[in-house]
């Protein structure tokens, strides 16, 4: 069961919530607690840079559409990096990335665990 919560925590954009409150409660495995934080900064960051482009495009008079290709560009490597650690869970191997599991542990593990 805690290798299925783990693919649950790691699926883009719903993954967040499952993740959120397995950090609020503070119970949970080391592991699951590692990959709830990686899975809360990949949706922020997500979040962050879809708005900001967004508005962007919205607001610009002349690259509009670059930024919305940008857009999707984002979006897809969200949801490509999602699915490789899924993929790399499901074979046992570590769910980290290493520029992002640095900055979760730094900046959510002060504040959420």
């Amino acid at each position: 069961m805690p290798k299925t919560q783990l693919l649950l925590h790691l699926v883009p954009i719903i993954g967040f919530f499952p993740s959120l409150w397995t950090l609020y409660r503070g119970q949970g495995s080391r592991e699951q607690l590692a990959i709830s934080r990686l899975s809360i900064t990949l949706a922020l960051t997500w979040l962050l840079g879809y708005l900001l482009l967004t508005t962007g495009a919205a607001t610009s008079d002349f690259f509009p559409l670059r930024l919305f290709i940008l857009n999707s560009f984002l979006t897809s490597g969200y949801f490509l990096v999602s699915a490789w650690l899924i993929l790399r869970l499901m074979q046992g191997k570590s769910g980290r990335l290493p520029g992002f599991s640095n900055l979760a542990e730094r900046v959510l593990g002060k504040y959420l665990s």
